[in-house]
């Protein structure tokens, strides 16, 4: 199945950056860019990776029989590899450049893509930096947070503490109670600016591996529903693993990849 030609189209047209918002990016690693995506083409990735939500879901337990980060939302991954339509979107040119404009990198590869979808009265997602999990070289990832809709603060936005990738303390931290507890108080005592603020219908955020970020309960009666697709420099090195969950995510998201050589495996193709 295809999309609407109009919509293919609207993916591979580049997204203008300007030099100022590259260089708040570099310093604050995150940045949130408005009209992103057009009314036309959120609509339709709305309904369809809903639908394939829908259809991969097997979280039957009430939330609260869940622990913290099960309550935080359904998580469902590559999403790319289950359904051609949603493959578009994360196969997004428009998206991909962006990336690698952000990161100052001539080109990026897909990690893995991932659904966050939280349920109305989720739970908090706690403090936390993406990249302890992830078994690469170097800092140069970034993540594209999606909204299927608006987001107000009642629905639980992504927050995140600017240029707190500079924070070394903490990264050895999963998500969960701990992490919430713990960097909340790191924060505290440092100057980095915490930014919570609604996302208009159409505005996407980018946040790199190190920098912290939480989001806040769902507080409505409405499902919170975003896709993220997480990306890496094209020319990104598997680390030795630091811990067990890179070494799970090594298996999982790099398969057949070795230490020490780029990552080139059949699910990280180069997407810009």
């Amino acid at each position: 199945m295809q999309t609407a030609t109009s919509i293919t189209n609207f993916l591979q047209q580049p997204y203008a950056l300007t030099n100022e918002q590259i260089s708040f990016y570099q310093k604050n690693r995150f940045i949130k860019l408005k009209d992103v995506l057009n009314e036309e083409t959120l609509n339709f990735f709305n309904d369809a990776i809903t639908k394939t939500v829908a259809l991969l879901n097997t979280e039957l337990r009430p939330l609260e029989e869940r622990t913290t980060y099960e309550k935080a939302f359904l998580q469902l991954f590559n999403l790319w590899l289950e359904d051609e339509v949603v493959k578009e979107l994360i196969f997004s040119k428009r998206l991909a450049k962006l990336a690698a404009d952000l990161m100052e990198v001539d080109g990026v590869r897909l990690y893995h893509d991932q659904a966050l979808f939280k349920e109305p009265g989720g739970g908090i997602t706690p403090w936390h930096a993406d990249q302890y999990y992830w078994p690469l070289e170097t800092d140069k990832t970034v993540t594209a947070w999606i909204p299927l809709q608006a987001i107000p603060l009642s629905m639980g936005p992504l927050e995140f503490s600017a240029g707190s990738h500079q924070i070394v303390s903490g990264r050895e931290l999963e998500i969960g109670d701990e992490s919430e507890l713990l960097i909340q108080q790191k924060l505290k005592v440092t100057d980095f600016k915490h930014v919570i603020e609604p996302f208009d219908a159409g505005e996407i955020s980018f946040h790199s591996g190190w920098v912290f970020h939480r989001a806040g309960a769902n507080k409505s009666n409405e499902m919170r529903k975003v896709m993220t697709i997480i990306y890496m420099d094209a020319a990104m090195k598997l680390k030795q693993p630091e811990n067990q969950n890179q070494v799970n995510d090594w298996h999982r998201w790099c398969p057949g990849a070795t230490i020490g050589e780029i990552i080139n495996s059949p699910i990280n193709p180069v997407l810009y």
